[in-house]
């Protein structure tokens, strides 16, 4: 699934989530402090981190900080305290977390939260991906350098979408561009695309028709 960070100085919250994550079928790294977390996020590239806010040696806000100011926030970070005023979570929001959970924390919301956390980087990800696909082909391989040298070029990304829409059509036109992205990869072939998006081909034409998708345009690229 995917490979998340926990880090927190409370050993039995430590076990508790690694133990729910686990059975979630999640790879768990482990952190009781922000030394042990900055080696763990250069070493496993985790896919999310659950960061606690007060830890003894450096506070979670103070690392979240350190993060982003060297390129290094390019996951998402949801930040856990049971203590924390509303200013904190709301500084941490803004500083570049995705969420924050408040301690004692709910089964229910941790899966929740994590599951949302780890779909919105999906979305970002395919974005980015396109994105890179229909830039001139220089201009594509500098993003991926700068990708590859731990600089998160999503911020750039995002801007090609309108953020100002209604919801529904904004995720339409992201959706359209996500399939026109692999329908241009897979060389228009359909039943590639569905293995690809894990849509039956039933339900992909449907899909592709309704976001008005130029099927033979992914042919044409791919020819």
């Amino acid at each position: 699934m995917a490979n998340i960070l926990v880090v927190d100085d409370e050993l039995g919250i430590r076990d508790l989530l690694s133990e729910i994550l686990n059975d979630e079928g999640h790879n768990v790294e482990l952190a009781e402090n922000a030394a042990q977390a900055r080696e763990a996020r250069l070493r496993i590239r985790p896919d999310l981190v659950l960061l606690d806010i007060w830890m003894p040696d450096t506070d979670g806000v103070t690392l979240l900080k350190e993060w982003s100011a060297s390129g290094l926030l390019n996951m998402p970070v949801i930040m856990m305290s049971g203590h924390a005023t509303i200013d904190t979570a709301v500084d941490a929001i803004r500083i570049g977390a995705q969420a924050f959970l408040e301690k004692p924390i709910t089964l229910q919301k941790l899966l929740k939260t994590v599951e949302q956390g780890l779909a919105r980087e999906q979305v970002r990800q395919a974005a980015a991906a396109y994105q890179a696909s229909q830039l001139p082909m220089g201009t594509a391989a500098s993003a991926h350098a700068g990708a590859s040298n731990g600089h998160d070029n999503s911020l750039q990304v995002s801007q090609s979408f309108d953020l100002d829409l209604p919801l529904r059509d904004a995720r339409d036109a992201f959706e359209k561009a996500y399939f026109e992205f692999h329908l241009s990869n897979e060389g228009g072939s359909m039943t590639r695309v569905a293995d690809k998006t894990g849509l039956e081909r039933t339900h992909l034409y449907r899909k592709l028709k309704q976001l008005g998708v130029d099927l033979t345009k992914g042919k044409r690229a791919g020819a």
